[in-house]
């Protein structure tokens, strides 16, 4: 699951996806907007058709948090 969000957070937001980690900040470290957030989170909704409820979208601050989200998503 960490290899998929990387590949999208390294298109979306321009960056060499060796540079994200699971502890990046998606803010602070990758340069991510509230636009650039709201993008990545409608677009791992299209791809594995889900909806990330507004209470977990405050709760994502790094790549580790969106993957853990996903994971907890996938075993549902």
């Amino acid at each position: 699951m960490f290899e998929e969000v990387k590949k999208i957070l390294a298109k979306q937001l321009r960056r060499d996806s060796e540079t994200i980690t699971m502890n990046s900040d998606i803010k602070k470290d990758l340069g991510a907007d509230s636009l650039d957030i709201l993008q990545l989170l409608m677009r791992v909704e299209d791809d594995y058709g889900i909806v990330i409820p507004d209470q977990e979208l405050a709760g994502f601050k790094t790549v580790a948090d969106v993957v853990a989200f996903l994971d907890k998503q996938a075993k549902q």
